[in-house]
């Protein structure tokens, strides 16, 4: 069902004065000065001058005029009344704009100090149309639809280079038949998703736990059981559902198996963190005692030591018992827990725990990644 849409500024305007709520910052006067005692954030004057072209008096000045925009809109949608049709921030005036389909509102939206515009579909109208696009099944060749309140209209995005085949023109017509539509906009290649491939190394959350991957598997990836039980939803780096815990085995063993959707996928490699180029993964053959393996986790990244023991039974501090573990001179610190242990290009296990740091030295268990496949029936990823 489509979201109802309250405020239809500007992104950057609702997005800067949340910034500017957030940290207490006053907004600015006409000519670019702000108040001492509360100064605007240097970051975010120094990303509008970057990303925008503006000076530092030209930053300072629109910070204000978006924060006025932004408290002036409500007032101005109800002096709209049912003649409303949107409304936008217009940076080459300073001003927000708000649509009207009555010349009779117009005065009282100007009181606000708003800018009218007539037009001639309501807000209401264009969202009706939105959402009855919604409905429709729309073909590769259309990237997006949105209501565009300065068009005045549903404004469908075509993919450049996309063919314009039967399913594309039937889209096309029935969109046309639901409302005000018009195709105007295209772009060079369709959407995708922000989320990414499971790396090892990466961070991943479970409630207020951060963990870190170990490797992906065909369907998931694994990491260390005491990370969280199974049934909890999984978290990337960027706090996007990646999926949820299939299994876990906490104590005892040490491991479990994070299934993955919602936009992510695996991919075999374990994190270099530009220590080191990001390494792929090719199977998971068992390095021997004395060999070198390295280690990949989201608090300490990268770090390499040699193979100490196999198959130790550890007593952890907090009275968990773990057995089979295999023994490292590698480092570690709390985050890294779950994340890839790798000798050359094969998967050697997921960190279990340790002692000491990566500032004095320590060592670490891991547990053997063989072990994990085989408990829950899995298959690498491998390149």
């Amino acid at each position: 069902m489509r979201r109802s849409i309250a405020v239809r500024l500007s992104l950057s305007a609702l997005l800067v004065t949340g910034t500017l709520v957030g940290t207490g910052a006053s907004t600015a006067t006409a000519g670019g000065e702000e108040s001492a005692a509360q100064p605007l954030s240097a970051g975010l004057l120094s990303a509008l001058q970057r990303d925008l072209g503006l000076s530092p008096d030209e930053a300072r000045t629109r910070l204000a005029q978006e924060a006025d925009a932004a408290g002036t809109e409500p007032a101005a949608r109800e002096a709209a009344g049912d003649a409303y049709g949107g409304s936008w921030f217009d940076p080459a005036r300073g001003t927000l704009v708000v649509a009207v389909t009555d010349t009779g509102r117009a005065d009282d939206v100007r009181a606000t100090g708003a800018e009218p515009r007539l037009v001639t579909h309501t807000d209401a109208e264009l969202d009706a149309t939105a959402t009855a696009l919604d409905r429709l099944d729309a073909p590769a060749s259309v990237a997006s639809w949105r209501v565009d309140p300065r068009a005045n209209s549903v404004v469908v995005t075509l993919v450049t280079g996309a063919e314009r085949d039967a399913a594309t023109e039937d889209f096309l017509a029935a969109a046309r038949a639901a409302g005000p539509v018009t195709v105007s906009a295209t772009t060079t290649r369709a959407p995708e998703t922000f989320a990414a491939g499971t790396v090892g190394g990466d961070p991943w959350y479970t409630g207020n736990v951060r963990c870190s991957i170990g490797f992906s598997v065909h369907g998931g990836f694994v990491t260390a059981g005491h990370c969280g039980r199974a049934g909890q939803q999984a978290y990337g780096w960027d706090r996007s559902l990646i999926g949820q815990i299939q299994g876990s085995s906490w104590p005892g063993n040490d491991y479990a198996f994070v299934s993955v959707g919602n936009g992510w996928w695996t991919v075999p490699v374990v994190l270099g963190w530009g220590t080191v180029p990001d390494v792929l993964v090719r199977g998971s053959a068992e390095a021997p005692v004395g060999a070198s393996v390295c280690r990949s986790g989201s608090t300490t990244r990268w770090h390499c030591g040699t193979v100490l023991g196999k198959n130790e039974t550890v007593n952890y501090s907090s009275g968990e018992v773990v057995y089979q573990l295999t023994r490292t001179s590698v480092c570690a610190e709390p985050g890294d827990s779950g994340g890839s242990y790798i000798s050359g290009d094969q998967a050697q296990g997921v960190t279990s725990g340790g002692w000491g740091n990566c500032a004095s030295g320590g060592q670490t268990w891991h547990q053997p990644v063989n072990e994990i496949l085989g408990a829950y029936g899995l298959t690498l990823h491998t390149a």
